[in-house]
């Protein structure tokens, strides 16, 4: 099965604070996190990076190939490892802590691409970490993009700020260009915020409408998501629920958005979707394990 969606960046072992303070190992990367969100909801995923030959890279071969991810665009390496984060969890909310210096998906180049995968992709996903992870990943994803673009495919892109990563002037000035090749905008408000110098959620649409996305859904926290397009625009509501960990609930939103506007929904009802899935993950622990599959989603929104 071709993939409808391809999503390229960095896996990332999790080692997730709990209660007790012990720590549980998981799946993390927000890229892959999107991938197994997307795939949950029942879209033809695949993935694109290269992990290290060791345990940590053949828990994610297995992870994904569990979740039916397509991994023919997955290379094991044996001369880089697989990165690791820790997450801890205090008053201010979670924490990262990142171990992922020379790995494996940061040597990837634009040698390194899949050409043939990108350019029969519908839609690819890529975010900020994708890129600033390195310098030779920079430019992979600017390749990648360029691929699926003249190949006739959209690209879909979340800001993903981390500032760990790379210095505020240099993220704004890569986030931008990259934007400006993008047809999917997925910025979250706090990180657009900083990238636009903007606090309005309707002025940052219309920067990155400007900047030559057909499709903004900025994400609001709580407050849900603006969706705005050239033609409309729409404050969707969030969900509430008992909220544990918020780890990767953006990322979730991100899989769950793009899986139903290849299954044909419009932005708005694809947003209205998302939020429920992205609340849903919320209720445990770790970026993979609580993100929900389409079953309980649909169920949830039954509820009204």
């Amino acid at each position: 099965m071709t993939p409808d969606i391809l999503c390229l960046g960095e896996p990332m072992l999790e080692f997730n604070q709990q209660v007790d303070g012990n720590y549980l190992p998981g799946h993390g990367g927000d890229t892959s996190n999107c991938a197994v969100a997307a795939a949950r909801q029942g879209a033809a995923v695949g993935y694109v990076t290269h992990v290290g030959a060791d345990p940590f890279g053949q828990s994610f071969m297995d992870l994904w190939q569990a979740e039916g991810i397509d991994t023919s665009t997955v290379k094991q390496v044996t001369d880089a490892p697989t990165g690791v984060y820790f997450v801890t969890h205090g008053a201010d909310g979670h924490q990262f802590s990142y171990f992922r210096a020379g790995s494996a998906a940061s040597r990837m180049t634009a040698d390194d691409l899949p050409c043939k995968a990108l350019c029969s992709a519908n839609i690819l996903h890529v975010s900020g970490i994708s890129q600033a992870i390195s310098d030779s990943a920079t430019d992979a994803v600017f390749a990648a993009i360029d691929l699926v673009r003249d190949a006739g495919g959209q690209v879909s892109y979340d800001t993903n700020l981390r500032l760990k990563l790379w210095p505020l002037d240099r993220a704004r000035a890569i986030t931008h260009a990259a934007m400006a090749r993008c047809t999917i905008a997925l910025p979250g408000l706090e990180d657009a915020t900083q990238l636009t110098g903007l606090t309005a959620p309707d002025a940052i649409a219309d920067f990155y409408l400007g900047l030559g996305a057909e499709v903004v859904a900025l994400t609001l926290g709580h407050e849900g998501t603006l969706v705005a397009t050239h033609q409309d625009r729409q404050r969707i509501k969030g969900r509430k629920v008992e909220a544990v960990d918020a780890t990767a609930a953006g990322d979730t939103f991100d899989g769950a958005f793009l899986a139903r506007l290849v299954a044909g929904d419009t932005a708005f009802d694809a947003a209205r979707y998302a939020n429920a899935a992205a609340a849903l993950s919320t209720q445990g622990y770790g970026a993979v394990a609580p993100m929900p599959r389409k079953d309980a989603v649909e169920a949830f929104l039954r509820q009204g």
